[in-house]
């Protein structure tokens, strides 16, 4: 389990009060033009953030629209749009309203903050006006608490199990499936006469990855080549927190003449854009009302959430890897006994064995052959182990609450067998 100090990400949001940018001189009042239509005039900053590394080419440009003067004549700009709606029409929006209700977030969460969450950089690429720093402060609290809940819940777990679990819950597709369970619609195209309650997004620019602590390794292009170089271990300490290889930025799409690869493409897109509006909403919460709330948050919409962890597992080897796992644990070696059988003359028959290690029982299973059953009643032991729960015990993040009881150390495995 890696520990993410997420609380560095957000220490200078909520440093100073927003405040509008109404610091203009008099001639600059006098020369400004008359706002006609939608919100043509220059948006006030909804909060003081860190400027994250991922900014687009037209971030200079979008200073510039800020300033209302052109970057090459020096002169002011009259028609020119901006990339986002307006934070001031947020307080206007139907839709946002119903989802900030519908989320029940907390009245301390501002509507402005809950439609910037909305914006995806791919959209608009001013760090003031995207949730590119909400989601990269989400994804931390998200990772941190779904890794110390499967740890501390499944002790026995396999590594590579334990990222494909963690995977389910806060990996992209699970994200993108959370935010569509919310109701989010996306708008066709981002622009400032969109309503603040649509989810925004381009389908022609990249967005953000939300895995900036990973290594790219020098590999990365040749994965076939060099797969004896990639183990858990490795994983662990070099790969993203989901245990896969980080690849290299690109700062644009690749392009293909394949319409499948296109529409992959552009589904790859609208999910990132999904999760990152699920991060950054969870990401507000712990800015604006605490860490406790962001937990129980989390607890109430990614955790809840129903994960067969059984069916994640893959055995190549069962008998041998349960071989050496009550060689390890000083048990009885096991041994495999044909419990009951029926049809054995038949075209379909059904043979159920058990395995044995001294006089327990480890698993049981059925097959259409002994080899079939025996081989089905190990891997059903070897889940058996590798699932056991203590039940409900305490996270370590629950010492960081006031008044909080007293760390008890919970129970720690050996480990898992590798065959």
């Amino acid at each position: 389990m890696k520990r993410i100090r997420y609380h560095q990400f957000s220490r200078q949001w909520l440093a100073t009060a927003p405040v509008r940018s109404a610091t203009t001189s008099q001639a600059s009042r006098v020369s400004r033009p008359p706002p006609t239509g939608l919100h043509c005039q220059t948006r006030c900053q909804s909060s003081t953030t860190i400027t994250p590394d991922a900014i687009f080419d037209e971030a200079e440009a979008r200073e510039s629209l800020e300033q209302n003067t052109d970057p090459v004549q020096d002169q002011p700009i009259r028609s020119r749009s901006l990339p986002s709606p307006h934070p001031d029409r947020a307080l206007r929006s139907a839709k946002l309203a119903a989802l900030h209700a519908r989320l029940y977030l907390s009245s301390k969460i501002p509507h402005q903050v809950l439609a910037r969450a909305l914006v995806d950089p791919s959209a608009d690429a001013h760090p003031k006006f995207n949730n590119a720093n909400l989601a990269f402060v989400g994804a931390s609290l998200l990772q941190y608490h779904t890794s110390e809940w499967l740890v501390t819940r499944y002790p026995r777990l396999p590594m590579a199990i334990t990222f494909a679990a963690m995977k389910g819950y806060a990996g992209e597709p699970a994200l993108h499936r959370i935010a569509r369970a919310w109701g989010v619609e996306a708008a066709a195209a981002p622009g400032e006469e969109v309503d603040p309650g649509y989810l925004q997004f381009s389908h022609d620019k990249p967005t953000v990855k939300m895995h900036k602590w990973g290594y790219a390794r020098a590999e990365s292009k040749e994965v076939n080549k060099y797969k004896w170089r990639r183990g858990l271990s490795s994983s662990i300490v070099l790969d993203d927190p989901f245990g896969n290889m980080v690849p290299e930025q690109t700062d644009e799409l690749e392009v293909s003449e394949d319409r499948n690869t296109k529409d992959l493409l552009v589904q790859d897109v609208g999910q990132n854009a999904h999760a990152n509006f699920v991060r950054a909403v969870v990401g507000a919460i712990y800015l604006h009302c605490g860490s406790e709330t962001a937990k129980t948050f989390i607890k109430s919409h990614v955790l809840c959430r129903q994960l067969d962890l059984a069916n994640l597992f893959n055995f190549k080897l069962p008998e041998r890897e349960l071989t050496r796992l009550c060689a390890r644990e000083n048990f009885d070696s096991p041994v495999a006994r044909l419990l009951s059988e029926t049809g054995r003359l038949s075209r379909t028959p059904v043979y159920v064995v058990g395995i044995y290690s001294g006089y327990d029982k480890l698993g049981e299973a059925a097959g259409a052959s002994l080899d079939a059953a025996k081989t089905a009643a190990a891997i059903n032991a070897l889940k058996s182990w590798y699932l056991y729960s203590p039940g409900e015990v305490g996270l370590p993040s629950d010492t960081l609450a006031e008044d909080a009881a007293p760390w008890k150390p919970i129970y720690v495995d050996i480990g898992e067998i590798i065959s």
